[in-house]
């Protein structure tokens, strides 16, 4: 299957299945912005809720922010982003990409950005983190939100958008252990590229040199990804030294160092930033997931999502729906599955086969089916996504395996 051919059939199958939906579509559309359909806002929440777990809420030294989206306009000004955040255009003037609306009703009108990122958000939180909270260093703070920005020319479907969803870590360290905190954050960035299931070929990182980096950072990796339309950047991982607390600090007079109770040192913190596109991170999945095969005599596609992320878990489904007896006792099988998951679909449209190539196609790992023989034994069917096999097993045994492949 060659790129382009690859690119268009994810795209299809997104629209058909309910993952991804152009923006305003009746209406024409809007370039740069897609909605998430049913099954992709639950993808995208189960990638959100693995980045949040993973880079929050398992370790002890991060805390989360929820920032505004509209902020003082000298927040950008401070970090650069009015002077520095450009494109060319074609005639080789720079056309500044941030979103420009206004606050305020007559002569009290003042313009304001919709944020281009949602770092700043984390910068001009830090003192009131600290104050609140007391943290010890190091310590990170970790946001997930949108962000904007005015593309000139927005393409490959959801990789370059003007509308986006950003999980940002800030992670203040001391001057001198940068590069320690900078190899550890890089180390769970390839976790976490594990845990959503991209594939490991598929991945390179980059170390951008001198004169490419962005204008606060000293040290940059580019995460690289294969997407079908090229090599592309996926994630970011910068060493942004103390660029951002000091202009901050500066613009606004007022102290933001941090003060080390026991050594009573104070200094201005060094900064690692693991910066992740949710967009991205969705179609570099939906890529390594992406399969063609022939099975039982027929071609067929699935997505081969890891059970973590999957929208949907397993599909229970009676065997024939005409069957009142079958019919009930699927119900009573699903209310029991849904004890160790919540997202267990139900299908009783059409005959089994095509259940089976509806749920591949929407990458759910597990169907069970209830059969005659399950009102004997309480045994069940459990079919295998990825190689269509299939076992007899007690509904107690089906629960275990759906528990221990989600987790």
């Amino acid at each position: 299957m060659d790129d382009a051919n690859l690119m268009e059939k994810i795209v299809s199958l997104c629209k058909r299945r309910g993952f991804v939906f152009p923006g305003s579509e009746i209406y024409g559309g809007l370039a740069g912005t897609y909605d998430y359909g049913p099954l992709g806002v639950v993808l995208k929440e189960n990638v959100e809720r693995l980045w949040l777990q993973m880079f929050r809420d398992d370790r002890d030294d991060m805390y989360g922010v929820d920032a505004a989206i509209l902020m003082n306009p000298k927040v950008w000004e401070a970090s650069g982003h009015v002077q520095t955040f450009a494109d060319p255009l074609s005639d080789g003037k720079m056309f500044n990409t941030m979103f420009k609306t206004s606050v305020g009703v007559g002569e009290e009108v003042s313009t304001v950005y919709m944020r281009p990122e949602t770092a700043g958000g984390i910068f001009t939180n830090f003192k009131n983190v600290v104050d609140a909270l007391h943290p010890k260093m190091p310590f990170g703070i970790a946001q997930l939100g949108k962000a904007f920005r005015n593309e000139i020319a927005p393409r490959d479907f959801i990789f370059r958008l003007r509308e986006l969803s950003q999980m940002e870590v800030e992670y203040f360290v001391k001057p001198t252990d940068w590069e320690q905190a900078f190899e550890e954050w890089r180390k769970l960035m390839h976790l976490f590229a594990a845990a959503v299931g991209l594939s490991q070929t598929m991945l390179h990182e980059l170390e951008v040199p001198d004169g490419d980096r962005a204008h606060y950072s000293k040290r940059t990796i580019d995460f690289e990804f294969d997407y079908p339309f090229g090599r592309k950047e996926l994630w970011g991982l910068a060493y942004r030294t103390d660029f951002d607390l000091s202009a901050h600090a500066n613009a606004s007079s007022i102290e933001l160092s941090y003060l080390d109770e026991e050594t009573k040192e104070k200094f201005i913190p060094h900064v690692i930033e693991p910066s992740l596109g949710v967009d991205r991170t969705i179609l570099a999945i939906l890529t390594s997931a992406y399969r063609e095969d022939a099975l039982g005599g027929e071609t067929r596609t699935y997505l081969a999502f890891s059970p973590k992320i999957a929208p949907v878990k397993a599909m229970v489904s009676p065997l024939l729906k005409n069957k009142p007896e079958l019919v009930a006792k699927a119900r009573e099988v699903r209310a029991e599955l849904k004890k160790v998951h919540s997202a267990i679909a139900w299908d009783d449209n059409g005959n089994i086969g095509k259940r089976y190539r509806r749920q591949d196609e929407i990458g759910t790992p597990f169907c069970i089916t209830i059969d005659f023989e399950t009102l004997e034994d309480d045994t069940v069917t459990l079919r295998h996504r990825d190689t269509g096999t299939q076992e007899r097993l007690t509904i107690s045994e089906a629960a275990s395996r759906i528990r221990s492949a989600v987790q």
